[in-house]
């Protein structure tokens, strides 16, 4: 006999992730809200489920600036936040899609004001229809509005998003009003992450860290870079799981290819298999990179040159200190990746002492920086931070690239910069060369 669903508990369920203490983001809130001047509003949108062809979608993705002040993770939903209003519950209101009886025939469980209002914190929950109608009320005394948008500095945006619609439709029925800039805001407050973010990204990564002892016993020569692919899928679904990006599994020379994706590739004796995988949990993503040899023994060349890669990571983590220059960070990194490559005959002191400093001679075998911010974007929004903040969340991912060799190391750990030092958050993912092989040789 069937019975009335429980509220919360069925949308937790159907988020695959445990829920998380709303006070994150009404905490989340109240700092942007803080900083937006008074007689503005701000409006921030989800993204739009996207389509393939026919009648097809891709799985759904959340705007995580959404995400970030609400929790909410449903198309369609408006967050309109009114900094200088009158009551406290007029100061953030949620617009969300109202289920209808087709749309539960065909989708099953949609969110209701009551889930919106647990897992968000916000009291004023409102059907989407009614957004215009509320928004022209609060906007007839507002000076400035301020809308989102995706600046990132390696986006070029060439879809237009909700965002960038709504920014149009407000230039056509308020054209004389100001429009400022949230995304700056946001990206400063994202930046430093709260101590229960810190905890939902290292829960991604311990399950990174889990799946990669998992891939480690199975990986022999003969086996397929795809079935390697396919062992880290199944350890993320099985743990409330995804892939936080398009998983790197390159065998041999496709480990060259900063960025190979094919994973169709046999891997070889003697070769070996840079994994550069991460998990996504409750949006928050972990990344992480390991190479290891596919007959589990490194060549005496393999360990000479992991080795060297693993100096550079090693001691780039103990500079990650608060206050730090990011530029000055990435600056003592290639110096100590020049001695290296020195040290492996890759390149001359005379190419060290006649570099240019804009484009130093370890660009030739390690081309790509050192890290970047993580948390809810796996190249997490930064625009504008400079240096090192406590508690701030980085990878460092140093790297060598032999092509004439056919072979590429990276290695990388998820960082947390706090007052006593870089937290590695990666450290239960077997880096050391000998504990690898011990694993991969082992027959338990």
């Amino acid at each position: 006999m069937g019975t009335d669903r429980p509220h919360l508990q069925t949308e937790t369920n159907l988020l695959r992730h445990d829920p998380i203490d709303p006070g994150l983001f009404r905490l989340n809130r109240k700092r942007l809200l803080d900083r937006l001047p008074a007689n503005s509003l701000a409006v921030i949108n989800a993204n739009d489920l996207m389509p393939t062809n026919a009648d097809g979608t891709l799985p759904y993705h959340p705007n995580a600036d959404l995400f970030y002040l609400s929790g909410i993770e449903h198309e369609q939903s408006i967050l309109l936040l009114n900094p200088d209003a009158n009551k406290a519950r007029d100061r953030a209101i949620l617009f969300i899609r109202q289920s209808t009886p087709l749309l539960k025939i065909w989708e099953g469980y949609n969110l209701d004001k009551k889930d919106a209002r647990s897992i968000s914190s916000i009291s004023r929950i409102e059907w989407l229809d009614e957004f215009w109608s509320v928004f022209k009320q609060l906007a007839f005394r507002k000076k400035c509005f301020f809308l989102n948008d995706n600046e990132h500095q390696r986006a070029d945006n060439p879809v237009q998003t909700r965002d960038d619609r709504f920014r149009e439709e407000i230039k056509k029925r308020y054209p004389k009003r100001e429009h400022g800039r949230l995304a700056p805001v946001l990206h400063e407050l994202r930046f430093v992450k709260d101590a229960r973010e810190i905890g939902l990204i290292n829960h991604a990564v311990d399950v990174t860290a889990q799946g990669y002892r998992r891939v480690l016993k199975m990986i022999k020569p003969g086996i397929k870079e795809f079935e390697i692919e396919a062992e880290w899928a199944r350890s993320f679904i099985s743990n409330r799981c995804k892939f936080a990006y398009g998983p790197i599994v390159a065998s041999g020379e496709n480990a060259c290819s900063l960025h190979y994706i094919d994973n169709d590739c046999t891997c070889q004796k003697g070769q070996l298999v840079l994994m550069d995988v991460g998990a996504n949990y409750a949006n928050y993503n972990a990344d992480l990179t390991r190479t290891v040899p596919v007959n589990g023994k490194f060549s005496r060349r393999q360990r000479a040159v992991y080795s060297s890669v693993l100096r550079v990571l090693r001691q780039s983590i103990e500079n990650a200190t608060i206050g730090k220059s990011l530029k000055e960070w990435t600056r003592e990194a290639q110096e100590l990746m020049n001695e290296e490559l020195v040290s492996l005959k890759l390149i001359r002191l005379k190419d060290v002492k006649n570099q240019d400093p804009k484009n130093p001679a370890c660009r030739k075998y390690f081309m790509h920086g050192l890290g970047h911010s993580l948390g809810l974007d796996v190249h997490d929004v930064s625009n504008g931070q400079t240096v090192l903040k406590e508690n701030s969340v980085f990878t460092v991912e140093p790297g060598i690239y032999i092509p004439e060799e056919k072979m590429g190391v990276r290695l990388e750990e998820n960082i947390v910069i706090t007052p006593q030092g870089p937290l590695v958050l990666t450290k239960d993912a077997p880096i050391e060369p000998d504990e690898i092989e011990e694993i991969m040789n082992s027959k338990s």
